[in-house]
């Protein structure tokens, strides 16, 4: 019974959610890329919902896309203002610099496909980074295009959570291998950044002695 109508409460949420129109189902995601706080897994899964599959996920797509885009925008044009300037002096940041412009598209691609990974760091980083923007839009695209596929598969049916337990418990597993995944790219990605810009400076200080 607690099922039943705990479906029946999600149900009329994702109701009054469509009844909004689909700008809401692009903008959400299109605001989480400048306030990462925001839960984009949470978007993604109510656009799945509300609007279908491919219908959600090309919402979520191209406001995640865009927003992403936007901030890596911003940050390309004020990057070097006075106001922004307090990024550039930051070590990780610097490193993370250093890194993306050395090894381009595959960490990129690889950390933007996991929607548990700081792809706001990413879009900042990026547009601080020597990039074409061309380059990082394609890049965008291709790695929230898979990133907001496996989202949106994995809660588009939201229903079968509650009345497939089989399905739930591998959707569980799913996620919680996602957020493991993309932890672990992050911490090598950073590690491996670390260590680049360590030998960096060493041969800087050689060369200066």
């Amino acid at each position: 019974m607690m099922d039943i109508v705990s479906w029946e409460n999600i149900y009329e949420l994702t109701q009054s959610y469509r009844a909004l129109g689909p700008i809401i189902g692009v903008l959400l995601p299109f605001l989480e890329a400048f306030l990462p706080f925001l839960p984009l897994f949470a978007f993604v899964i109510a656009n799945a919902t509300a609007y279908g599959f491919w219908v959600g996920f090309l919402l979520s797509w191209a406001g995640t896309v865009a927003g992403s885009y936007a901030v890596f925008l911003i940050v390309r044009k004020f990057g070097q203002a006075r106001f922004l300037h307090f990024m550039t002096r930051h070590k990780r940041v610097q490193k993370l610099i250093h890194w993306v412009e050395q090894h381009g598209f595959g960490p990129l691609f690889l950390i933007i496909c996991f929607p548990f990974t700081p792809s706001a760091l990413v879009n900042v980083v990026a547009g601080l980074a020597n990039i074409r923007r061309y380059y990082y839009l394609v890049t965008l695209m291709a790695g929230k295009f898979v990133m907001v596929f496996i989202v949106t598969f994995v809660g588009h049916d939201i229903r079968a959570l509650f009345t497939q337990p089989i399905r739930t418990a591998i959707v569980v597993l799913l996620i919680a291998l996602l957020y493991v995944g993309g932890k672990v790219l992050e911490n090598r990605m950073n590690k491996k950044a670390e260590a680049e810009f360590r030998r960096i400076r060493e041969e800087q200080r050689r060369g200066q002695q």
